[in-house]
C-alpha cells in the first residue's frame, strides 16, 4: 500500500507555485508568474582585541544587507501601474510601501509570508517583442527594500 502522506502531517515541503503579492493600498494585489531574490546577508566584521593572546582576528556579525526582489508578470491592457510608480522617483519623491509575498497552502490560507519594508522600484524592464514569437508579454520589476521579516501561519 502506498503512502498518501497523511501520517507525515506538516513534514512535507510546501509547493511554491501558489502565492500572491500584496502591495498594500497603492497597487493592491497583483498576480505574478515569478518572484525571486528574497535574500539576506550579514556583513562580517573582523577585528583583533588589543590584549588577545591569539594571533588572529575575531569575526562578528555586522550590518544586514538585502538583495533586490525580482518579480515577473504578464502585461495586461491599460495596466501600467508599475511604470507610474517608477515615474514617482522624479525629484526624490518616491512612495515606499510594504510588500507582502504570501505562500499559500491548498486551501488558499497563508502558510508563510515575506514582508518587505520600505520597498520601492529600482528597475523595470519591458517585454521583448518578436514578430515570430508566440509567448506572453512579460514585464519585470526589481524592488529594493530595507528590511525582510518572515512569518508563518494565518494572518
Amino acid at each position: 500500500m502506498s503512502d498518501d502522506g497523511s501520517k507525515q502531517g506538516n513534514l512535507w515541503p510546501m509547493p511554491k507555485f501558489r502565492f500572491e503579492v500584496d502591495f498594500g493600498t497603492q497597487l493592491t494585489k497583483i498576480s505574478f508568474q515569478e518572484v525571486s531574490g528574497m535574500d539576506q546577508e550579514v556583513q562580517v566584521i573582523e577585528y583583533r582585541h588589543s590584549n588577545n593572546v591569539l594571533f588572529s582576528t575575531i569575526r562578528m556579525p555586522g550590518i544586514a544587507k538585502y538583495g533586490n526582489v525580482t518579480m515577473k508578470r504578464g502585461i495586461f491592457v491599460n495596466n501600467n501601474k508599475f511604470w507610474k510608480w517608477m515615474d514617482e522617483m522624479k525629484m526624490n519623491t518616491i512612495s515606499r510601501c510594504t510588500v507582502l509575498i504570501k505562500l499559500l497552502d491548498e486551501g488558499g490560507r497563508v502558510s508563510m509570508q515575506w514582508q518587505l519594508n520600505n520597498a520601492w522600484p529600482t528597475k523595470i524592464m519591458g517585454t521583448d517583442l518578436k514578430s515570430d514569437g508566440n509567448e506572453v508579454a512579460v514585464d519585470t520589476i526589481e524592488i529594493a527594500y530595507e528590511q525582510l521579516i518572515i512569518t508563518n501561519g494565518e494572518f
